[in-house]
């Protein structure tokens, strides 16, 4: 298994210094953001996952902070049930590369394993989803959650196949898909790149769990506490961004003409104007960097209100939310 390289690490502890009191990483993972925080001077960290193995991996290191951490198998967006009065809350979202190496979890179409894609490890899995749903529904997934604009073609690609014989493994998948496509010119990314994204986040309702966990931060950080969010993609992060941009009251104005309406007292105050990159260092050492974004925020006094899911911009496929 490949060493998990905690992305972004060194500018989030330096925009959320300096860092004291109770920290959540909502996204546990290897670790590396919860020992990076217990490093720089957290009291202590709660550290959430829905992957029993980052369970697993914790036992490994977590007794070096004793009692100073705190691990808990579940979801980010009920995080808030788990801990309150928080000074810093850390989500780092995506798939990690301790999933994708593990060719039997089926995130990965680099090497063959069972179309499975669950972070929780139940539920439905990769598989069901591929093999039972209608093909516009299908093509709107690979669409919204992936941006792929060959959607249409390669559901129906799937839709045909499935017909003669149930798509199981993820080589099945990923040929399926590029007998659909094009074939990619060299430096381009793999032809499934975009749909086994958007499989991935349909199975695992990622976008929901991401605006319901963006709440629960709000609901469980103290004034005075930090959100930190990185993001791989870019519908991720123009959800993370809109929301932040909502909850800091800096969504713009409106018409001079028009009545001038109330602004509630915004939630969030902006601790980085614009979102967080790699430097050319950073990238050298850990490409998956090349495409992350941080974005840091800090609580206000205000009470915590729900969110528009169009408003922030949430893809939403019919019949899933």
């Amino acid at each position: 298994m490949s060493p998990h390289i905690p992305v972004l690490i060194g500018p989030l502890v330096a925009a959320v210094s300096p860092v004291s009191g109770r920290w959540l990483d909502g996204t546990l993972g290897a670790g590396g953001y919860t020992r990076a925080m217990l490093d720089a001077g957290a009291d202590h960290v709660t550290g959430l996952d829905r992957d029993p193995l980052a369970m697993d991996l914790a036992q490994s290191w977590a007794a070096t902070y004793s009692d100073r951490i705190t691990l808990v198998q579940g979801l980010f967006s009920e995080l808030d049930q788990h801990a309150q009065s928080l000074d810093g809350v850390v989500l780092d979202l995506g798939v990690s590369s301790m999933q994708l190496d593990q060719a039997q979890r089926g995130f990965s179409f680099m090497k063959d394993g069972p179309l499975d894609m669950r972070m929780s490890q139940d539920g439905p899995s990769a598989a069901e989803l591929i093999n039972t749903m209608e093909e516009a529904a299908l093509a709107d997934i690979l669409y919204l959650y992936g941006e792929e604009r060959a959607s249409r073609r390669i559901a129906r690609a799937i839709v045909n196949k499935r017909a003669d014989v149930p798509i199981v493994t993820t080589l099945q998948l990923a040929e399926i898909i590029e007998s659909a496509l094009p074939r990619a010119k060299p430096g381009q990314a793999h032809p499934a790149t975009r749909s086994f994204q958007a499989i991935r986040i349909a199975v695992n309702d990622e976008y929901g769990e991401l605006v319901e966990g963006l709440e629960a931060a709000e609901r469980a950080l103290k004034p005075g506490g930090h959100l930190a969010v990185v993001t791989f993609h870019s519908i991720e992060d123009r959800m993370v961004k809109r929301f932040l941009q909502i909850k800091t009251g800096s969504t713009g104005q409106g018409s001079r003409h028009a009545p001038e309406m109330a602004r509630e007292a915004p939630q969030f105050t902006q601790t980085t104007r614009k979102a967080i990159v790699a430097d050319a260092d950073e990238v050298a050492q850990n490409p998956r960097a090349r495409s992350a974004k941080l974005r840091v925020a800090t609580r206000t006094d205000a009470p915590a209100r729900p969110v528009d899911r169009s408003a922030i911009g949430m893809p939403i496929v019919k019949g899933r939310h």
